[in-house]
């Protein structure tokens, strides 16, 4: 099946870049560029994109309120946001995790990354890049901005298992990953992510991982929980 992309940036030459990294790809169709957030959501809606490459800084709109939009748009539930970053200095990132993106990519990601990412992104497999992730969200979690961020719910909800489910999916794990981790069965993996999603009132797994950290369920210090003994 072919993902359908659309490229949003408000540099040309940033869009040109990127289309020439998955223009080769078989299984990527760039359908679209737009420049602002306004015209992502608007060709998001008529291109009928699969993903989208979200810059976040730009005029008009930005790719924060625009992923907000298409999160909050139930036509465009099936849409993917991956968000593009420098990583050092976006906090926007996670606020745009919240707001419903699936992940983030640095610019100056190679072809052969970017084109997985999308794929990643497309299956809503796994959150991108954990190693980065743990490291954006260690340093967001440590500004006063981070206040700004809706509360987290609260995990009582959740069983053990989902909880330690939960943990593995934060530090970037994929179904398969976990289900070899805790002997479980990847069908079995994937109905525990579901209904973590439904009781936490997740968008997807990347809403499942900034739960988790601002829980503190998982530490920014500790690369992954222990092994399971189930």
């Amino acid at each position: 099946m072919t993902i359908r992309l659309l490229l949003v940036d408000d540099q040309t030459l940033v869009r040109a870049g990127f289309r020439m990294f998955v223009d080769p790809e078989p299984d990527i169709e760039v359908v679209g560029e737009a420049s602002n957030g306004i015209e992502a959501v608007a060709l998001a809606r008529t291109l009928r994109a699969d993903v989208v490459l979200m810059d976040l800084r730009m005029p008009d709109m930005d790719g924060l309120e625009a992923t907000r939009l298409m999160a909050q748009a139930e036509d465009l539930a099936a849409v993917r946001v991956l968000v593009l970053t420098t990583f050092e200095d976006d906090e926007n990132v996670i606020l745009a995790l919240r707001a419903g993106a699936s992940g983030f990519l640095g610019k100056h990601v190679e072809p052969a990354e970017l084109a997985n990412a999308i794929r990643v992104v497309a299956t809503g497999e796994a959150l991108l890049s954990p190693s980065a992730t743990k490291g954006l969200i260690s340093h967001f979690l440590n500004q006063p901005m981070a206040a700004s961020l809706p509360v987290a719910p609260s995990l009582t909800q959740l069983t053990n298992r989902e909880r330690e489910v939960l943990s593995l999916v934060a530090c970037g794990l994929s179904n398969e990953e976990i289900a070899g981790r805790l002997h479980l069965s990847r069908l079995t993996v994937k109905s525990h992510v579901t209904r973590t999603m439904t009781k936490l009132g997740a968008r997807d797994r990347a809403q499942l991982v900034v739960i988790a950290y601002q829980s503190k369920l998982v530490r920014i210090d500790e690369p992954y929980p222990p092994e399971s003994s189930a």
